[in-house]
């Protein structure tokens, strides 16, 4: 599996930082919304995910409590409450599919959350240093 890792990761870019209950939020954002599905609904297994149906929402907020409040979920019929740790991974959006298949045969969760969100602009030192740095 390391070798797996390495070699489709190659040397992608990660940063790490601890933000409680971001994903959590928004899973508790989208599980909020109701009427009509979108074509491509995510929540129906016969129809392929339309890209662009899902959006990833980023919120602050003023305290950790706060944070808490808004971020407790429900699975599986229970009202979740976790500390969770985001990792940024910063690669070539030709590897997400890979890095997808990665994640979830290597991550505790039944259900890992992995969003890709490409990059419109940036830093063109730093993201051809990214590109660079992660082979095509």
């Amino acid at each position: 599996m390391v070798g797996y890792c390495d070699t489709v990761l190659a040397l992608a870019l990660v940063t790490v930082s601890t933000v409680p209950l971001l994903q959590a939020l928004g899973r508790r954002l989208l599980s909020m919304a109701s009427g009509p599905r979108d074509p491509g609904d995510p929540g129906d297994p016969d129809v392929p995910y339309v890209p662009g149906s899902l959006s990833a929402a980023f919120v602050t907020c003023p305290n950790e409590t706060v944070a808490k409040e808004l971020g407790s979920y429900t699975w599986k019929g229970k009202v979740e409450e976790d500390s969770e740790v985001l990792m940024m991974i910063k690669t070539r959006s030709s590897k997400i599919p890979a890095l997808a298949e990665f994640v979830r045969s290597a991550h505790p969760y039944e259900v890992p959350e992995l969003v890709a969100l490409p990059v419109a602009q940036g830093n063109p030192p730093y993201l051809r240093w990214v590109g660079d740095s992660v082979p095509p």
